[in-house]
């Protein structure tokens, strides 16, 4: 596992680029393309997007027994490949957001997995977001997939029939054509026929099991890996069958790594950490603490006193000044906790009385700024190239 604190590359070599990229390369003008994706795909007037949840860039390399199509990627022997980040924190809500809109975790207000809503008690599960609040207020950036549909481009989105009109998918997806599927067989199916609808057409899908593996079983493990298998049949199905004039994307929301149970921390079992905390929120990775009035001082000192060198903490300032949000406005501000805490090496906090029992017993996790959970892969598959 690589530890080491990565930057979002955000403007640069992020997740946030891509999209735009593609529109640009698709004639779509006006959007920055600063990965060169116009360029690297001339000709192309059909772009399928295709998203594994939780195959991270550094986790390629154990998956490879698994994946000979994305392990002859990996190895410079079929398309191309390279690194990219994911937006902070490194999860799923946040991630998809970033992709679909093309704006920073700062600009689009999905900050983390869970966020408490200001001024009130309750904690915002973002996956399990219905129509409470409005999607299209508390997330105001228009999406990807809107622009590209207003500019002509046919747009769809491949994904679980459950996520068809949630909050989620109106923030990351909105605009698009949506078609809900179940199994490999069916988004396989279901990207080759948006791709051959006229041009220029944007597909994109979307790939859960490997993450889902990932957390209740750990990377590399036998679950793992025949999570990752399906994910590569999905990918050379799809590069086998190209139109011509078509291209596959791949890439992912964030990467994982394993926890021991030596490495956990639990904030409902110590009262140095539940002391003067009110509300918690985020995720086990990255956790935002809002305090009961006039504790925030004494809560940032606990958490640092206790956890030491198993996290960076932080108050609301500090981690904005970070910079690894990017530019955050003041109407999201209050989403951050009073403090933060995101957790170095394998390390995690949990919060075994206010969070689902699942979240204990799960072996991988990611949300944090290491290289493992932020470094993302962007493999380009042309026709014959599979």
């Amino acid at each position: 596992m690589d530890l080491r604190p990565v930057a979002p590359g955000y403007g640069r070599a992020s997740l946030a680029e891509v999209l735009p990229g593609v529109l640009a390369t698709l004639g779509v003008p006006g959007l920055p393309d600063p990965l060169g994706l116009a360029g690297a795909l001339a000709g192309v007037r059909r772009v399928a997007v295709l998203l594994v949840d939780g195959l991270g860039y550094h986790q390629l390399g154990t998956a490879a027994p698994a994946a000979p199509t994305l392990a002859e990627v990996a190895a410079g022997r079929l398309g191309t490949l390279r690194e990219l980040t994911c937006g902070f924190p490194s999860t799923t809500p946040t991630s998809l957001v970033t992709l679909g809109t093309g704006a920073v975790p700062g600009a689009h207000g999905i900050l983390g997995f869970t966020v408490n809503v200001p001024g009130t008690a309750r904690v915002l599960t973002h996956i399990d977001w219905g129509r409470d609040p409005d999607p299209l207020v508390w997330q105001p950036v228009p999406t990807v997939f809107g622009h590209a549909a207003r500019a002509g481009v046919t747009t769809r989105v491949v994904a679980r029939p459950e996520f068809a009109g949630s909050g989620l998918t109106t923030a990351a997806y909105g605009g698009a054509g949506y078609r809900g599927v179940t199994g490999p067989d069916a988004l396989v199916a279901e990207l080759l026929a948006a791709l051959a609808e006229a041009p220029p057409v944007l597909a994109y899908g979307y790939f859960g099991a490997v993450d889902a593996a990932g957390h209740t079983a750990g990377v590399g493990s036998p679950p793992w890996l025949a999570a990752v298998a399906a994910a590569d049949q999905v990918v050379t199905r799809v590069a086998q069958r190209l139109p011509a004039d078509a291209a596959l994307l791949v890439t992912a929301d964030h990467g994982q790594l394993v926890v021991p149970s030596a490495g956990r921390f639990d904030i409902d079992a110590d009262a140095r950490l539940a002391a003067g905390v009110a509300v918690v929120a985020g995720e086990a990775r990255v956790r935002y603490l809002h305090a009961v009035p006039g504790a925030t001082a004494d809560v940032l000192a606990a958490w640092r006193e206790v956890l030491g060198d198993a996290a960076w903490v932080a108050s609301r300032a500090e981690a904005v000044a970070a910079g690894w949000f990017g530019p955050v406005p003041e109407a999201h501000l209050a989403r951050v906790g009073d403090v933060v805490a995101a957790c170095r090496g394998t390390h995690v906090v949990l919060s075994t009385a206010r969070e689902r029992p699942s979240t204990a017993r799960m072996v991988g996790f990611h949300g944090s700024f290491t290289a493992a959970e932020m470094a993302v892969p962007l493999a380009v598959l042309r026709p014959g190239s599979a």
